[in-house]
């Protein structure tokens, strides 16, 4: 489809005029135009000026007119009327009025000629019978469907269909009304053909000059029907094609023709895409109209057509129309909001957002229906969040006496660490201190940078259960962090006379009993370990406060069961993976949230670099610079072994090649996932005590390694990382006084990938890296949906909703504090409790 603009003329008036030119000559007419409106105000009396009459003055401005800025034609008709008003005084008032009406209407044509002609508007189109879909009754085969109908029972549909959209989970009339559309194509933008731009979907209105069809001289195959239009800016070229041999017979291809006769008037609907011979469209949609206003009858041409998200044997004309079929079903959707609320917040109604959200006449429209949906979903959230969080405040939790007190456990642990805390970390203190006298239980999230100093933060909470008569459980998610955890208490603890134990898959059966006794009768403190630790065996005298690290990566059903084991403890949770304010909200909206935004003095910056797999010899050399100099240095890669599926480099393989050939004179160690326990220790232990330089490792460094000396990460095929990840991996060197170096390798030509890394090599903030990290990849991935206890959100986005996610919070605490039980809001109830109960982490937080 190849669009030609019409050839016009340039108009002779104002060929070859520079713009100071044609400024002169509209000055000039305009003050001519001045005085004969002047005249004509005046009665024809031929006004007398300062220096002379109305008429002298226009046989003076007439007889010399700007030179050479006139067609010869208009010089001549202006020689003429000046001949005329020099008789003016002389002639009778009705010739006066005449020659004052020629001269202005002479001028007012020449000064048209000067301005370019306005541009023709866009065409109009009148939209037929889509536009009362939401007054049109069922088809008469689905007369009795309900909401609760299932989908098995619309006309239609039969056993293997049903199937298929069973695959995307709908089951139910109202799941097909829920299934919303992933993106539009907007045929809405109406063109004229000479306006149509490369890369935009539009729809144009014109008229068909001559249409034919042919078979293609190269392929038998394949036919075509060409289509010459025309509207009042250009030409287009329009092609259908046809593949098969049932298609190239020319009786076929004549009866293609009359469908679109010469003199008729189409829609036609398309991207537009850009060419040597001009515009065209890709796939246009045609539709013959009866007249130029007439209605369409299409359902897609000129229109925001939805694209949804669709399963192989299922085409998305077909599923449109399933969803057309059931679509006044919507109008009988229950309202959950009360209509002054509706008012007040300027939402539509449930129902018509479920219309406008399938078949939107406009984009307000569209937007308007999706903010309902939205806010609709992020109220959910938040009321089952806030309930949570009430639920929790009405528990009652050990109050422990001790809690601010600096004479105790607390102040003799701060005066063993070699450093001061940072203003941050007492602040954060300070914020748990204060919880942990109270009667409710404290429920607070501690975000902090890689490096800020949580875990410090941490014992000396613990210490506070302990000094008043509690236990304390530290949770890892991992073994590798669990152990780290346990040697760093291991450091301070026996100063203080605190008894500390580690519990993991890997304890022995005899060690197991002895610390499981230690701690039902109470002589066991602290206890640390991983999942180990939510196991039914284990139990507590008296658990005070549960600590959780990297507490994004336990299910919510996880956490519970050993907030379970106690009483009501407290539960501190703390990640080095920072969440943005919007996510945090969402995920956390029952916690406090304190932040650890400093960190200690001293530490120098990580120079970070991206570089290609051809440099790698470049990474090499470094790591090599650095080990001589005493360093030690970390090599990252995503999987373990080498994998027929994906073309990427493997730990083992790497750490073969690196050993034996690259660093043959260093001793290279190697840690994944598929070893022990006791051989990752080792390993660990190896690398710390710098009998092995090089560290080959999958992500399983990621948390819970701490090495000083480490002063080089090289991550490979850095592409296959999220960028919170990055941030945490390369948070393993930069402990020591050193410089340290983080390189990523990226063989990557996806340039969404490249501008990732970038963010990487750029910023050394985590939370600004979190932000970046949710826009792109989405909170499903950076944090895990089901694991972290976040409903699944079908519609908004915690990446560009935060404006409404805003809104909902704030609705949903107008409505619990004005119905805590929401027994006057019926509806509302019934969803949360349906929502709630399908969510993978039911059990609350405390």
């Amino acid at each position: 489809m190849v669009a030609e603009p019409f050839r016009q003329s340039s108009n002779q008036s104002t060929q070859g005029l520079s713009t100071d030119q044609l400024q002169h000559l509209l000055s000039w007419m305009r003050i001519l135009q001045q005085a004969l409106t002047l005249e004509a105000e005046n009665g024809f009396k031929n006004l007398e000026g300062r220096q002379e009459n109305f008429h002298a003055f226009l046989v003076r401005q007439l007889a010399e007119p700007p030179s050479g800025l006139l067609p010869t034609k208009s010089q001549a008709r202006l020689s003429q009327l000046a001949e005329a008003f020099a008789s003016y005084p002389d002639s009778s008032e009705s010739a006066r009025r005449r020659l004052v009406t020629d001269s202005r209407q002479l001028l007012h044509g020449i000064r048209q000629g000067l301005e370019p002609p306005a541009p023709i508007g866009p065409p109009r189109l009148k939209q037929g019978e889509a536009e009362r879909q939401r007054q049109m009754p069922l088809p008469s085969g689905n007369r009795s469907l309900k909401l609760e109908s299932p989908l098995s029972e619309v006309k239609g549909i039969g056993p293997k269909l049903a199937e298929r959209l069973a695959g995307l989970g709908l089951l139910l009339v109202k799941d097909l009304l829920q299934y919303y559309p992933r993106d539009y194509v907007d045929y809405s933008s109406l063109r004229r053909i000479q306006a149509l731009e490369a890369g935009e979907a539009a729809t144009i209105v014109a008229t068909v000059r001559r249409c034919h069809g042919f078979t293609s001289p190269r392929n038998p195959n394949l036919s075509i029907l060409e289509l010459q239009l025309q509207d009042p800016t250009g030409r287009l070229k329009v092609r259908r094609f046809f593949a098969g041999r049932r298609f190239s017979s020319p009786a076929y291809l004549k009866s293609q023709s009359r469908l679109y006769p010469p003199g008729v008037t189409v829609a036609v609907s398309g991207l537009v895409k850009g060419g040597p011979y001009g515009m065209s469209f890709q796939d246009p949609l045609i539709e013959v109209m009866e007249s130029p206003h007439s209605p369409l009858r299409s359902q897609s041409i000129g229109r925001l057509l939805p694209v949804y998200a669709l399963t192989e044997g299922l085409t998305a004309d077909r599923f449109r129309d399933l969803v057309r079929q059931v679509l006044p079903l919507a109008a009988s959707w229950p309202e959950s909001l009360p209509e002054p609320r509706r008012q007040a917040l300027r939402l539509p109604s449930r129902s018509d957002a479920l219309i406008a959200i399938h078949h939107p006449d406009d984009q307000h429209t569209l937007q308007s229906a999706r903010r309902r949906l939205v806010f609709d979903e992020f109220l959910l959230l938040q009321l089952g969040l806030l309930k949570r969080r009430a639920e929790l405040r009405s528990c009652s939790a050990p109050v422990l006496q001790t809690a601010g007190q600096r004479d105790g456990l607390v102040a003799r642990f701060l005066e063993l660490l070699p450093f001061p805390l940072t203003g941050a970390q007492q602040r954060v203190l300070r914020e748990i201190e204060a919880d942990l006298v109270l009667s409710e239980p404290m429920a607070r999230l501690i975000q902090g940078d890689v490096g800020s100093g949580k875990t410090v933060v941490a014992i000396a909470a613990l210490l506070t259960a302990v000094e008043a008569g509690w236990q304390g459980a530290f949770m890892a998610p991992t073994e590798v962090l669990a152990e780290q955890h346990y040697r760093t208490l291991c450091c301070w603890l026996p100063q203080l006379h605190v008894s500390v134990e580690l519990l993991t898959g890997a304890t022995t059966r005899i060690r197991r009993r002895q610390i499981l006794d230690d701690l039902v009768n109470g002589s066991l403190k602290i206890l640390v370990g991983t999942h180990a630790l939510i196991e039914d065996p284990v139990a507590f005298s008296r658990l005070g406060l549960v600590v959780v690290d990297e507490q994004h990566r336990f299910g919510v059903k996880q956490r519970n069961r050993l907030l379970n084991k106690g009483l009501q403890p407290h539960l501190l949770t703390m990640t080095a993976t920072p969440i943005p304010r919007t996510l945090a909200l969402s995920l956390h909206g029952d916690l406090d949230v304190s932040q650890i935004d400093e960190l200690p003095p001293g530490r120098t910056p990580i120079q970070t670099q991206m570089i290609r797999g051809c440099d790698r010899d470049q990474a090499y050399q470094l790591i090599r610079d650095q080990v001589s100099r005493g360093q030690r240095a970390y090599v990252v890669l995503p999987l373990i072994e080498d994998s027929e599926k994906l073309d990427l480099r493997s730990a083992v393989k790497v750490h073969s090649h690196l050993s034996e050939q690259v660093f043959a004179e260093f001793t290279v160690g190697l840690l994944h996932g598929r070893l022990s326990s006791s051989e990752k220790q080792g390993v660990i232990q190896s690398f710390a005590a710098g009998e092995c330089q090089v560290l080959v490792s999958t992500t399983v460094v990621e948390v819970g390694v701490d090495v000083p000396q480490a002063s080089v990460m090289v991550i490979d095929h850095a592409d296959r990382f999220g960028l919170a990840q990055l941030h945490q991996l390369r948070g393993r060197v930069g402990r020591g006084a050193a410089a340290s170096h983080c390189v990523l390798i990226n063989d990557s030509t996806n340039p969404l990938a490249r501008q990732r890394l970038e963010v990487l090599v750029r910023s050394s903030d985590g939370f600004e890296i979190a932000e970046i990290d949710l826009r792109l990849r989405g909170p499903g991935q950076v944090l895990g949906t089901k694991q972290s206890g976040l409903p699944d959100l079908a519609l908004a986005s915690l990446a560009d909703d935060g404006s409404v996610l805003e809104e909902a919070r704030d609705e949903a605490q107008r409505l619990l504090s004005d119905d805590p039980n929401l027994t006057d809001h019926s509806r509302l109830k019934e969803l949360l409790e349906a929502q709630w109960k399908h969510l993978s982490g039911t059990a609350h937080l405390n």
